[in-house]
């Protein structure tokens, strides 16, 4: 391991929060960090703490098959709510998006307080205002979402084949494969026979 190698494995270590590559060049003096950090990733690989990136920034972290040996209490497990998880969604695979976007894929009114939840997760950030009437705010995924949910990036969101194959698409096709099936010019005869 050399010099530098040492330094950006130092300075990640010692961060209180991930690092992109600029930062940890600036850090250490305009140094060309890719190549150590490639290298330190490498080293780290398979053993029971890892260098990985999420988004631009890189940090350790446990090895996720190891996650479980560190919990000393049981983790409060905050569910979101429907609509929350549908916003959530929604902002990960349209972003940038304005809550009147939301809306509109979702067909009901959103919360104010279904994207304060997800600000408060740290999963949702403001990205800016649309341009347009009324420039409305408009909402992008965080770094911590991509870290939360062990993505390096969107593109590693499951498409539609690999929600389907995880059946999580079932049940809304059951009930959209329901409501074809029933046809109602084929209702049953109220009318009494003989």
């Amino acid at each position: 391991m050399n010099d530098l190698e040492r330094a950006v494995e130092a300075a990640l270590f010692a961060a209180e929060a991930p690092m992109s590559a600029e930062e940890l060049s600036r850090h250490l003096g305009g140094a060309e960090v890719e190549a150590a950090l490639d290298a330190l990733a490498a080293h780290y690989a398979g053993r029971g703490v890892e260098l990985v990136m999420r988004g631009t920034s890189w940090h350790f972290q446990t090895a996720p098959d190891l996650a479980y040996l560190l919990r000393r209490e049981r983790e409060d497990v905050r569910r979101l709510s429907r609509a929350a998880t549908e916003a959530l969604a929604i902002i990960a695979y349209h972003e940038p998006v304005s809550r009147a976007e939301i809306e509109a894929i979702r067909g009901v009114q959103t919360a104010k307080g279904t994207l304060d939840v997800l600000m408060e997760a740290g999963w949702i950030k403001v990205a800016g205002r649309r341009e347009g009437p009324g420039r409305p705010t408009i909402y992008a995924t965080t770094p911590a979402f991509l870290a939360h949910f062990g993505l390096e990036s969107r593109r590693d969101l499951p498409g539609i084949e690999e929600l389907r194959a995880a059946g999580l698409l079932d049940p809304v096709e059951a009930i959209f494969a329901g409501e074809a099936d029933e046809d109602p010019d084929e209702a049953p005869n109220q009318q009494g026979g003989a």
